[in-house]
């Protein structure tokens, strides 16, 4: 494939939103989020982690202390952008929706 089959191929692929878990596998807290695309999402929050970004947080003292493997990531909810309209207001009301419904101590 040439450059532009390709960009032409990532801008058809559809994008999903929707919402995310971190989970601390040795304690069974749990973080939660949600995303105007979940693809690659766990790499974001991998980077952000290491990078010590959420400082001053439970998380991310429980991430440096017992390292990435100690959790895991999920999707929890996902669902396709396509015809959504305020997506931003949308993304708001789903979040406080799951923090409602799961209670993540991270958060």
């Amino acid at each position: 494939m040439n450059h532009k089959e390709l960009i032409q191929q990532y801008k058809s692929t559809p994008t999903f939103y929707g919402v995310i878990q971190i989970k601390n596998e040795q304690s069974g807290k749990t973080f939660i989020d949600v995303t105007p695309n979940i693809h690659n999402r766990w790499g974001y929050y991998q980077t952000n982690l290491n990078g010590n970004f959420y400082h001053d947080t439970d998380l991310q003292e429980d991430w440096n202390r017992l390292g990435a493997d100690a959790f895991s990531y999920s999707v929890l909810w996902k669902k396709d952008t396509t015809g959504v309209d305020h997506l931003r207001q949308k993304l708001k009301e789903l979040k406080q929706e799951w923090l409602d419904k799961c209670q993540p101590e991270y958060n």
